[in-house]
């Protein structure tokens, strides 16, 4: 089992920025890779990024690639989401998640333990 602890939301004005960080305990944090997912009111979870697990290679989606950049400590057991130029379509419950097979994913029905989510809310 790996519990994640995600926390760093908030309140934002539009163009602003914020950093998520999702703490890890368990099993071995660097056997996995780590994703991010968000969740809008009445909208499906989506993907938002993910970082393998030496942290070497990053992958986005679209709608967050040259905005958001995750990273990771393996050190410290943590991954981190760095939000810039946030938008408020960016308002969501975001996620973190840990993937325990080879491959980079992109969905969340591949991702084998989740966090609780933080709430971040962009103001126009």
């Amino acid at each position: 089992q790996v519990q994640l602890v995600e926390s760093g939301g908030g309140l934002v004005q539009a163009g602003g920025s914020l950093r998520l960080s999702c703490a890890a305990s368990g099993r071995t944090f660097s056997n996995y890779h780590m994703g991010w997912f968000r969740q809008a009111p009445g909208k499906e979870r989506e993907f938002v990024g993910t970082i393998t697990r030496s942290g070497a290679i990053t992958y986005y989606a679209d709608s967050v690639k040259g905005r958001f950049t995750i990273s990771r400590d393996n050190a410290k057991n943590t991954v981190y989401l760095q939000m810039n130029s946030l938008k408020p379509e960016d308002t969501a419950v975001y996620y973190c998640a840990a993937d325990q097979s080879v491959r980079l994913r992109t969905t969340s029905y591949d991702y084998d333990y989740w966090g609780q989510g933080t709430q971040v809310t962009v103001s126009s």
